[in-house]
C-alpha cells in the first residue's frame, strides 16, 4: 500500500520499532548484513536482518539514531566480489548507506547531543561514526531528508554532471536517462534553468506527467512504451542532441549516439540496465557514432567534485527556495522495509529519490 503524506511524497511500508520512530532510544539495535552474493537480480535472500545492543561510541566518535537512510543503485555494484568504483561488502559485513541521523551520544567530536548529521553509515537504527566522518545537516536549508536526495549526493551529481561535464548552455538540446530518478529529474530541472530543450527517459505515464507537467521537461518519453527509441527521439530532439546525461546504458543510450550533434557531451552517470545482468553485451557498439560527431564522452564521479560540494549545496538550496527547482521523495516506512526499497530501485517503483524513514526526531 502507500499513501501520499504531502505533496510530492509517497510511503510505504509499516513503522516496525515505534520506539525510534517517537525519537525514543531503543535498547537493541537492529542492523542488515549482506547474507549472500547475489547471482543477477538481488532478492530478500540477499539481505539478513539482526539484532544486537546499541553500540557504544569511543574516543573521537558520535553514536547515530537513524531517521533517513538512503538507497541507491550504485549499491548493487557492492554486492558483488569484483571490483567497482566503490569498496565491496564482504558477506556477512553490515550495508552501509547514505544516512541523516540525530546525534545521541558523543566522546569529543565536536558535536552535540540533538545535532541533525549525514554520513556514510550503517543499514541500522544506530551506528557509530568519527566526527570527520559526519557533516552537519542545516534543517534550516529544508526537510532534513533533503540532505539525501536534492541538497545531498544525488543533487551534487545532478549539479556537477550537468554544469561541468555534460557542459549544457542555452540552445542546447539535453537529453537524460532515468529522468524521474534522483539525479535525472534535478538534472533536468538544472538544464533548462541553463536555457536548453529538456528530453528525459522514463518509465511510465505518471512519470512523463511528473517531468512534462511538474517539472517543466519539453518533452518526455516513455521507454516501456517505445519500439523505437530512434524514432522516438527524432521526434523529441528533431535538431540532434547537445548534450546527453547517461543514468541508464544500454539500447537507448545506442539510440542517442547516433543522433549526437558535432561537438556534443555525454556525461556518463550511471548504467543502471547493466547492473544485474550476468554477462555483459558486447560493446563498444556505437562508438563509431563518436567520429562523425566528434563528441566528448566522460564519465564521472559526485565524488571528484568534493572540495565544491559546499557551493553546489549552497545553489541548490536557493534554486529549490526559489521553487525552480522542484523535488520529490519516495519514502518507504520502516528499517525492516529497506531491502524493498532497495529492490523496487531495478523495477522503476520511485518518482525523485528513494529513501527509507527510520525514526523521528527527538522534541
Amino acid at each position: 500500500m502507500t499513501l501520499t503524506l504531502g505533496e510530492g511524497t509517497s510511503v510505504t511500508g509499516l513503522v516496525f520499532d515505534s520506539a525510534c520512530e517517537d525519537g525514543m532510544m531503543s535498547e537493541t539495535n537492529r542492523k542488515f548484513l549482506l547474507a549472500n552474493r547475489p547471482d543477477g537480480r538481488p532478492d530478500r535472500d540477499t539481505f539478513e536482518l539482526v539484532e544486537e545492543d546499541v553500540p557504544e561510541p569511543g574516543p573521537g566518535e558520535a553514536l547515530v539514531r537513524t531517521l533517513y537512510l538512503s538507497v541507491d543503485p550504485y549499491m548493487r555494484g557492492r554486492m558483488d566480489a569484483g571490483e567497482s568504483y566503490a569498496e565491496a561488502w564482504a558477506v556477512g559485513e553490515p550495508l552501509q548507506a547514505g544516512v541523516v541521523g540525530e546525534v545521541v551520544d558523543e566522546r569529543g567530536t565536536g558535536f552535540e547531543a540533538g545535532d541533525v548529521v549525514t554520513g556514510n553509515l550503517e543499514w541500522a537504527d544506530y551506528a557509530t561514526a568519527r566526527g570527520a566522518e559526519l557533516q552537519p545537516v542545516d534543517p534550516e536549508n529544508g526537510p532534513v531528508s533533503t540532505a539525501l536526495g536534492v541538497l545531498g549526493m544525488p543533487g551534487r551529481t545532478a549539479y556537477f554532471g550537468t554544469r561541468e561535464v555534460a557542459d549544457v548552455a542555452a540552445g542546447d538540446t539535453f537529453v537524460v536517462t532515468g529522468a524521474a530518478g534522483a539525479v535525472g529529474s534535478v538534472a533536468g530541472q538544472i538544464a533548462k534553468l541553463s536555457g536548453a530543450r529538456v528530453v528525459g527517459f522514463a518509465g511510465s505515464e505518471e512519470k512523463v506527467a511528473f517531468l512534462e507537467d511538474d517539472l517543466g521537461f519539453d518533452a518526455a518519453i516513455n521507454y516501456k512504451e517505445t519500439d523505437d527509441y530512434g524514432a522516438a527521439l527524432d521526434e523529441a530532439a528533431p535538431e540532434g542532441v547537445d548534450a546527453y546525461f547517461d543514468n541508464v546504458g544500454g539500447e537507448i543510450t545506442d539510440a542517442v549516439f547516433t543522433r549526437l550533434n558535432v561537438d556534443a557531451s555525454v556525461a556518463v552517470c550511471g548504467q543502471i540496465s547493466l547492473y544485474n545482468a550476468q554477462e555483459l553485451p558486447t560493446g563498444p557498439r556505437k562508438l563509431p557514432a563518436l567520429i562523425e560527431s566528434r563528441a566528448t564522452v566522460e564519465g564521472f564521479l559526485v565524488g571528484d567534485f568534493a572540495p565544491r560540494f559546499e557551493q553546489a549545496t549552497r545553489d541548490l538550496a536557493a534554486w529549490v527556495g526559489a521553487g525552480e527547482i522542484e523535488y520529490r521523495e519516495t519514502v518507504t516506512e520502516g528499517l525492516e522495509n529497506a531491502p524493498d526499497a532497495f529492490l523496487g530501485l531495478f523495477e522503476g517503483e520511485n518518482i525523485g529519490k528513494q529513501l527509507v524513514k527510520v525514526g523521528e526526531r527527538s522534541e
